[in-house]
């Protein structure tokens, strides 16, 4: 199916975004997670923004993509992160350590990925060379895709897999701005991008929806019935329908204080939604958003815990961290992803 959403004027989108932000603060009454203050950090050898994190069906990981092109494994405390993957045309001399988005281009940048447990292989949103899978034990990864009828990917972005069918989903921001851009794209309101499904045993791509406002993350809901989709642009979550009398028609599923970046699932069925604050900031805050310092105010969402319907349960303060891409809950332990930090932040639950 395709969809035409209306494009926001950036100013109006500023002033909407500030005015809920401030009605979402003062009116939410559940304790926010004061407790992730002292979260520890993962640091990563070289290269910075770990903006999305998997697991092996072993739970091994996370596994992650940073600024330089690579796909890195977490090892343990004493042995830290381990090359995992590269795509096909990396260049190390010109590419390891880096984080230089001019570079993207050359180096890639890989940003959603998740692993399909029944065979192993990792599923990768690379924003400048598609879709991609690498196999159970690394090494190069195998290209699958580079655009869908007709139109290039542009800016390959979230990505989930679809663990009974093995059918994956994933998002293309924009048909007009590459990622080093994307600013660019929210701020001027581009509604180009497009949610797609590629189907391993088909080996075919599909456009599922266009006219999306820079589509971001996706998680897919524990009964496997439904899709969300961080609609960036728009500050809100989409709910695509997967089954049932609804397939194939979307709806919103909630409204945001931010701009949203990748959305994951918790073992209870919940949904962490990150707020990537960098984006807040550069799209039209006014100083009254901060503090006597010049820094940004403390109390701030940077993530929210969403229940199946759309509820907010918990927040996520500034407070506990400052640039958060993804929130990943497993195991009684949580995970926080960035898309500039360079670490990866745990916190024992």
């Amino acid at each position: 199916m395709e969809a035409k959403l209306l494009s926001t004027d950036p100013t109006t989108l500023a002033v909407l975004t500030l005015f809920a932000l401030l009605a979402f603060t003062s009116g939410f009454q559940q304790k926010a997670m004061d407790k992730l203050l002292n979260f520890d950090r993962l640091v990563l050898s070289s290269a910075v923004g770990p903006e999305s994190l998997a697991f092996d069906h072993l739970g091994g990981g996370p596994y992650t993509g940073v600024s330089d092109g690579r796909i890195v494994k977490w090892q343990g405390q004493g042995l830290g992160w381990a090359d995992f993957a590269v795509h096909s045309k990396y260049r190390e001399r010109v590419c390891h350590g880096s984080n230089d988005s001019m570079l993207e281009s050359i180096c890639g940048r890989p940003l959603g990925l998740q692993f399909y447990k029944a065979t192993g292989d990792l599923y990768v949103a690379d924003a400048y060379f598609g879709l991609l899978v690498v196999a159970p034990n690394g090494g190069v990864a195998t290209q699958l895709a580079t655009g869908a009828d007709g139109q290039p990917f542009n800016l390959a972005n979230g990505l989930d897999v679809d663990q009974e069918t093995g059918v994956v989903y994933f998002t293309d921001s924009s048909t007009r701005f590459r990622r080093r851009d994307y600013i660019l794209a929210v701020i001027m309101g581009d509604a180009t991008g497009r949610l797609m499904n590629y189907d391993p045993k088909a080996k075919k791509v599909t456009v599922l929806i266009r006219g999306l406002a820079f589509p971001n993350g996706l998680a897919i809901s524990n009964d496997t019935t439904f899709l969300l989709i961080a609609e960036t642009g728009t500050c809100r979550v989409l709910k695509y329908w997967l089954q049932g009398p609804r397939n194939g028609t979307f709806e919103v599923f909630a409204e945001l204080p931010g701009y949203p970046d990748n959305i994951k699932r918790n073992p209870g069925g919940e949904f962490w939604v990150a707020l990537n604050q960098d984006k807040v900031q550069l799209n039209g805050q006014t100083a009254s958003d901060f503090g006597k310092t010049g820094e940004p105010s403390e109390h701030h969402p940077v993530a929210l815990r969403l229940s199946q319907e759309g509820k907010v349960l918990e927040v996520l303060e500034r407070r506990a961290a400052t640039s958060v891409s993804e929130v990943e809950e497993r195991n009684g332990t949580m995970w926080l992803g960035s898309v500039d930090m360079p670490y990866v932040g745990v916190y024992t639950l």
